[in-house]
């Protein structure tokens, strides 16, 4: 299966009009944001946990990053509960389900094969630093590593982005709203910018907080 997978492409898609597709698992539906591969696949999606369903216990050959949206996220190492940032890296193996129900945005056959360092996160408690030379952006590093830095960025009303991606970018917006290249965005708009490419955007009158990865497009790979 491919989905928006030329990683040369551009790709914005608000993800709360993208319809719900049932996974293997009952109770477990996903919204398919790119991927490349079956039900094994380098693949970022959303999910969403019905009340008291589970995936069987699996390993992660390439690695899973996730965000708790909302709800809590549930396996044998503990509760995640919304705004969680998690990094489970190749070979950890868990049980995933929620009993009360929740909603992820995943990453899945992403990481560096070597990678072993777990991460585990509280976006809610972050303390965000403001930047030398770039007025109304404060942000946080969530990971970084030889290919990759994640981070939260905060982006006050009306803030101006014009910001070079060498390596490429995917962006979650997780709260207020902004345009980039002219299209609006808004609290679950996920966007992919192919490597090489430009984010430019203007941060909205709610201001903008948003995850962001960049340099991990220059890593794209089925699994296998």
């Amino acid at each position: 299966m491919e989905v928006n997978a030329d990683f040369t492409q551009r790709v914005l898609i608000h993800t709360d009009s993208v319809a719900w597709t049932p996974s293997p698992t009952p109770g477990v539906e996903r919204r398919m944001l790119d991927r490349i591969g079956g039900e094994v696949a380098r693949a970022t999606s959303i999910v969403r946990y019905a009340p008291d369903s589970h995936f069987p216990p699996h390993t992660h050959g390439g690695g899973e990053e996730f965000i708790v949206l909302d709800g809590v996220f549930q396996d044998e190492q503990g509760d995640y509960p919304a705004g969680s940032y998690i990094r489970n890296p190749p070979t950890t193996r868990h049980k995933p389900g929620s009993a009360s129900g929740c909603t992820i945005f995943v990453k899945l056959w992403q990481f560096d094969a070597a990678d072993r360092t777990p991460v585990v996160a509280d976006m809610n408690a972050a303390e965000l630093s403001t930047v030398a030379g770039r007025p109304g952006v404060a942000l946080t590093t969530l990971f970084e590593d030889a290919r990759e830095l994640v981070q939260i960025v905060h982006w006050s009303p009306g803030t101006v982005i014009e910001q070079s991606m060498p390596g490429g970018a995917e962006l979650l917006i997780l709260s207020g709203n902004c345009t980039e290249s002219g299209d609006a965005m808004r609290a679950l708009s996920w966007l992919r910018i192919p490597v090489g490419g430009v984010l430019s955007a203007v941060a909205g009158d709610q201001g903008t907080r948003l995850w962001i990865k960049t340099g991990g497009l220059l890593f794209v790979s089925a699994p296998g």
